[in-house]
């Protein structure tokens, strides 16, 4: 496996806010334009880069800890078998929120905001989508207690492994494609979230594999919940699976970047 392949998605944030999508806001030529606000390096920032860190809440599995952690330009979270959250039938290594420098500089995303987030992921065959939930991306209310709002899951369907993301409270698809293609390579992801109550909150999902569109899907609907939303990555996922897909697994993330459309 080589980890040299860096796309950054430049191409796609060059010039005010590129073709929005799906209830995002038109760039116009006197308006908004996405502008840089979070660029964290794994090889200098290291875990830095993230508001809280969720690895082995529980205790579970200490003898390999940490689970998450900065390797070369790469953040990977690694998950076993014998895993297990604060709830038992579930596991979770998750990172939190989007820091600068330390302390409570972290970035804050509130209603009417419209934010973005673009980074490279790299899926091993070992991360297999399940009959039950596999998130590796949500979206959040801090706190306990509270459900997601968005999800990118990696999910069985009739048989296929796939990869696809909801709007969680409605069951909204924004979109679903296969998974097995992009196993064992770099996959390019630009999300995009307008933080809104009911029809003015809207997500747009981009996945691009090898320089070509995967897919390209737009939704609209409630982004919302209370206080703000804040992004989480890592594995969390379900031990009911039927399908006899869990096993050792991990995932890789690179060139995590954040834009506020101002």
């Amino acid at each position: 496996m080589s980890t040299s392949r860096r796309t950054l998605l430049g191409a796609t944030l060059g010039g005010a806010a590129g073709a929005a999508l799906g209830g995002l806001p038109a760039a116009t030529a006197h308006a908004a334009s996405w502008q840089q606000k979070w660029a964290p390096s794994a090889s200098s920032d290291g875990m830095r880069a993230f508001e809280t860190i969720e690895d082995d809440r529980a205790d579970s599995h200490t003898s390999a800890s940490p689970h998450i952690f900065a390797t070369g330009n790469n953040w990977r979270f690694n998950m076993h078998m014998v895993d297990r959250d604060t709830s038992t039938d579930r596991q979770r290594h998750e990172v939190t929120g989007l820091r600068n420098g330390s302390g409570s500089n972290y970035l804050k995303w509130t209603e009417g905001q419209t934010w973005r987030v673009t980074y490279s992921m790299y899926i091993p065959s070992s991360l297999k989508a399940t009959t039950t939930f596999t998130h590796i991306m949500q979206m959040k209310q801090p706190g306990a207690g509270s459900a997601p709002i968005v999800v990118q899951s990696l999910r069985r369907v009739n048989g296929t492994q796939t990869i696809e993301l909801k709007l969680f409270e409605s069951d909204t698809l924004v979109g679903r494609t296969n998974l097995e293609p992009l196993h064992n390579k770099w996959t390019d992801v630009d999300f995009q979230i307008k933080v809104g109550n009911g029809s003015a909150g809207s997500v747009r999902w981009i996945l691009k594999s090898g320089g070509s569109t995967v897919i390209d899907a737009s939704k609209t609907g409630d982004t919302f919940l209370a206080d703000r939303v804040r992004p989480k990555w890592g594995i969390y996922r379900s031990l009911g699976d039927t399908s006899g897909s869990l096993q050792d697994c991990y995932l890789l993330l690179t060139n995590m970047r954040g834009y506020q459309l101002v």
